[in-house]
């Protein structure tokens, strides 16, 4: 059957089964087994069908949920209309819960499918997800539980069926606000609200005792199901901007859940004590979030340190020389570029390992002869340079100062090495070439064998 009309045809079905509902006197077997059945296998073939899903696993896992959800409505159909020596209501209960954990997997990740999701957003979202759960399972279901006293089996499924449905609506809408909102997205969140109301709607009649087999509501877990298939049709959020969960949605989430743990602390019996495992998943996801978010904060802290530092010295870089001297144009100073005098022979004749001991040795005798607030920084190979703060005639001071630095000899390995020293100085006349004019003097010191220049 073409997808086309696979699509126009399962809303079609759905239609002539809810006005079935008008005519009672139609409705039958067809309508309530075979009608009915059917359109979750629609449900899923349009799934299955859709083109724009490119998530590997997002498309098996909600038809899985589906066909589960589906074999749970076929017994309950079959037990209705057949006898069977099967305890089918309890079969029925445990395919229809198995259908929240594929759901739960794989629905949120059919609204953004070309991207993974980071870490610290799948904890966001777990976070808003319980924390929005514990929340409604404490004001929903709490006037449930007096109605189930002591059937234990009736009262646990009772209870899941409504927490599962909030955690799936919680996450979904927790995924939309990380990764932004699209039709497929909208049509999902609709989708779920409308199979978490009719859930709800079916509680409270069953405890009302007013549902019936085949009425209208039944309707309703069709519909959320087949508005969730024809959405995955829809564009997702793959072309859209991504945008961080807001902290504020966090915020309210672990407050609430912290909220009802105190609640419960202070007046115990008030509120449900499976309310407890959301609301401490809640706050213990929030601490573990909060540790990665302190750990990768240092990481990002540490990373860029690294990237505006030396790795041999330890000293500033080119780049951080480079980004101070942007704001270094307003101030009376002075740029002094040094290159070493007889550098290359030392890597050809001892080995780049004790050339490299000798540039941290440089850099050590002109850490120690610099003044406070001077900037010393590795440019590259042999080549450092200082940004100092102060007259035209004290930088030159320095410059003879960092130059007798290197008068005397390094002892590296039992062997003496002896290297000079060419300085370019200019001073800040508030240009932009302040660091071309003191290449151009340091070349020009080192071309005329001046020792230091200045430009």
């Amino acid at each position: 059957m073409p997808t086309a009309l696979l699509r126009r045809l399962a809303p079609l079905l759905l239609a002539i089964h809810i006005m079935l509902n008008f005519f009672p006197s139609i409705k039958g077997q067809w309508s309530e087994l075979y009608l009915y059945n059917a359109l979750p296998l629609c449900a899923i073939a349009v799934i299955l069908t859709a083109p724009r899903v490119n998530d590997r696993v997002a498309r098996p896992l909600t038809a899985v949920a589906i066909a589960l959800w589906w074999a749970g409505s076929l017994i309950s159909s079959i037990s209705s209309y057949y006898q069977v020596n099967l305890p089918t209501q309890l079969l029925s209960n445990i395919a229809y819960l198995l259908f929240y954990p594929f759901a739960i997997l794989g629905l949120p990740r059919l609204i953004a499918t070309s991207r993974k999701f980071t870490l610290l957003e799948i904890f966001d979202a777990s976070i808003i997800g319980l924390g929005l759960s514990t929340l409604g399972t404490t004001l929903l279901l709490k006037p449930v539980l007096p109605h189930f006293g002591g059937e234990l089996t009736q009262t646990f499924f009772a209870i899941v069926y409504p927490i599962a449905d909030l955690i799936l609506i919680s996450l979904t809408l927790a995924t939309v606000a990380a990764q932004g909102s699209s039709k497929r997205a909208v049509g999902l969140a609709i989708g779920i609200l409308v199979f978490l109301c009719t859930d709800f709607l079916y509680l409270g009649m069953h405890l009302k005792g007013t549902y019936s087999f085949g009425s209208l509501i039944d309707d309703g877990w069709l519909l959320g199901l087949l508005i969730i298939a024809l959405s995955t049709w829809q564009e997702s959020v793959d072309a859209l901007e991504e945008r961080p969960v807001s902290p504020v949605l966090i915020t309210i989430s672990v407050f609430l859940s912290a909220t009802i743990l105190a609640l419960i602390a202070l007046r115990p019996g008030y509120f449900p004590t499976f309310v407890l495992l959301p609301a401490v998943v809640t706050l213990m996801l929030a601490f573990i979030r909060m540790t990665l978010a302190l750990k990768a904060a240092r990481n990002i802290g540490y990373e860029r340190i690294l990237a505006r530092t030396d790795d041999l010295t330890s000293l500033p870089n080119r780049r951080t020389l480079i980004s101070e001297i942007e704001s270094f144009v307003s101030k009376d100073g002075s740029l002094l570029l040094l290159d070493l005098d007889g550098f290359k022979p030392v890597n050809d004749e001892h080995g780049h390992a004790t050339g490299d001991k000798v540039l941290q040795q440089v850099a050590l005798r002109f850490n120690r002869a610099l003044p406070h607030g001077a900037l010393l920084a590795r440019l590259g190979g042999d080549e450092f340079g200082v940004l100092y703060e102060g007259s035209y005639e004290s930088a030159m001071d320095l410059a003879l100062a960092l130059r007798a630095t290197l008068s005397y000899p390094f002892l590296i390995d039992n062997e003496q090495i002896q290297i000079g020293v060419s300085i370019g100085v200019a001073a800040n006349n508030g240009t932009q070439d302040l660091l071309r004019r003191a290449d151009e003097a340091m070349y020009r010191a080192k071309r005329e064998g001046l020792g230091v220049c200045r430009l």
